[in-house]
């Protein structure tokens, strides 16, 4: 374990980077709380998206590499602001004009439109539990409504109270003049209608720990500040809940990154020591545009694991945190490919690749090893020519392949081709288009298809890749991406896909040559 933490002391991996900035808190002694808090927070005002899983993802492998160089304790926080009013009727859900009565309502007051919890705030936070359960995360879940109504908030608020002044002073300072005219960090749910009102505070009562404000109509209320009667401004809670939970680690997306200073110096006037943070780069959808849990747009989790395995998103997601991220629907093969690289590179690896190999972070110590003795790309390549509606037919051509594979022996593989067979129907298939060879290439291909019939050597992805290699070296092709480009064309209705002669070896012989005739008669364009 000691050569381990060593080795993690001195990894670039950007989980243990962050690992060590964390540590660096406590070069004096471990914190008074006894343990190091990670928090995540999520705003349930829409379905959960794979932005948010990557959150808690990301989050995770930071508090993982913490545990290798660091024997405090940690825990982690994912906390839920089901609190916040409802600004706007998300486009995604079913009766929309149900739900615009009740605009301005805290999450948790308003109905949900699908029926099946308390709230719409709580059916969020089922869906974003149950994700993040089947991921198996280690959390602990908190709600912003539980957590200001049941008092947890009450010290932070009342402090806020007596240090109103300076809160106001550091938000003032970030907002339009037309702002600041109206602008409070309290925001007063309202005593008869629970709405959450943004109006002007008249008067705030340290000493009694009130506030009064006129409520749209012109009549005046005062409420205490704590108990849920009142929750704060957006910037002022982020920091407000550093300081209440004491949080040593938070990370968010770069849309929150010119609010940094601001959250960390609420947290300090409420007594507080700001946490360090990470800032990572935003999801787009396949337009560029960032993804909304309003809009619906972009990937979610349900729609990536219909086509992959959970492990495929968790190396998904430690790739380059801070480079922005496209989510469609082209990157799955790609990902899951890569992934099983790296689980074969992991297994012949020193400590020091292995730290810097993303699927230690993905699986921590516990790293499986693949058995995909056939690429996914491969797969959908096979799916594609073979007409498959299901893994069993695929695996007719992969045990000829691969005699000692199974499905038993080889699970990821299995489930891999049930994935491929979906992945085909939904995206692959109704984008094929075939074309005529041009005089070069069908000259070319008449010619591979002789030299497959006459071939007797090892049914093997190399052997066969070097045959497949001299026939559009000979026929002058330059460069030779051109043929392997043709090849996809004419005979797989694709522009591009897996090396052509491993394609061979698993298809088949006499089945490619059966597949150029159709491709030469006509058939296929």
């Amino acid at each position: 374990m000691s050569d381990l933490r060593d080795a993690a002391m001195n990894s670039k991996a950007w989980p243990f980077e962050e690992a060590r900035r964390v540590l660096k808190r406590y070069e004096s002694g471990p914190p008074e709380k006894g343990h190091v808090l990670f928090e995540t927070g999520y705003g349930p005002s829409g379905l959960p998206h794979i932005g948010t899983f990557g959150e808690v993802a990301r989050t995770t492998m930071i508090r993982k590499a913490f545990e290798v160089i660091s024997d405090i304790p940690t825990r982690l926080v994912c906390f839920s602001d089901d609190m916040d009013g409802m600004r706007k009727v998300p486009d995604n859900v079913p009766d929309v004009e149900a739900l615009k009565p009740h605009l301005q309502k805290p999450l948790t007051d308003v109905p949900d439109p699908w029926g099946t919890h308390e709230s719409f705030g709580h059916h969020n936070n089922a869906k974003l539990r149950s994700f993040l359960d089947a991921f198996g995360f280690e959390y602990e879940f908190v709600s912003a409504t539980e957590f200001y109504r049941a008092g947890k908030f009450d010290d932070t608020l009342l402090r806020a109270a007596e240090r109103y002044d300076d809160l106001m002073e550091v938000m003032l300072k970030s907002l339009r003049e037309e702002r600041q005219q109206t602008y409070s960090i309290f925001l007063p749910i309202h005593p008869e209608t629970g709405r959450v009102l943004y109006v002007p505070i008249k008067n705030v009562d340290a000493k009694d720990g009130t506030v009064t404000f006129d409520d749209e109509t012109g009549r005046e209320f005062t409420v205490p500040v704590t108990g849920g009667n009142v929750k704060l401004q957006w910037k002022p809670d982020f920091g407000a809940r550093w300081a209440a939970l004491d949080v040593d680690f938070e990370m968010y997306g770069k849309d929150h990154s010119t609010n940094t200073p601001i959250y960390d110096r609420i947290c300090e006037v409420l007594g507080g020591k700001k946490p360090e943070h990470f800032t990572y780069e935003l999801f787009l959808d396949e337009k560029g545009e960032k993804i909304s849990k309003s809009k619906g747009n972009g990937l979610t989790i349900d729609e990536w694991l219909t086509y992959a395995s959970t492990d495929s998103l968790g190396y998904y997601m430690f790739q380059k945190p801070k480079t922005a991220k496209r989510l469609s629907w082209d990157i799955i093969p790609k990902t899951v490919d890569e992934y099983h690289q790296q689980l074969r590179a992991y297994a012949t690896q020193d400590a020091e690749k292995r730290l810097a190999n993303p699927v230690y972070h993905v699986h921590g110590h516990d790293v499986p090893e693949s058995t995909m003795v056939v690429s996914f790309a491969m797969l959908l390549n096979l799916a594609s020519v073979s007409g498959a509606e299901d893994k069993e037919t695929l695996w007719g051509f992969i045990v000829r392949y691969a005699p000692d594979a199974s499905p038993e022996t080889n699970p990821d593989l299995d489930q891999a081709a049930g994935f491929a067979v979906r992945y085909y129907e939904d995206f692959v298939k109704p984008h094929k288009v075939f074309r005529a060879p041009d005089e070069k290439e069908e000259a070319a291909i008449r010619d591979l298809a002789a030299r497959l019939q006459a071939y007797d050597g090892p049914i093997e992805d190399e052997a066969l890749q070097t045959l497949v290699f001299a026939v559009g070296k000979d026929h002058g092709f330059e460069p030779l991406r051109d043929w392997f480009k043709a090849l996809y064309e004419v005979l797989l209705g694709a522009s591009q896909g897996p090396r052509f002669g491993g394609f061979v070896a698993l298809y088949g012989i006499e089945e490619t040559l059966a597949l150029i005739d159709r491709a030469l008669s006509g058939e296929l364009a």
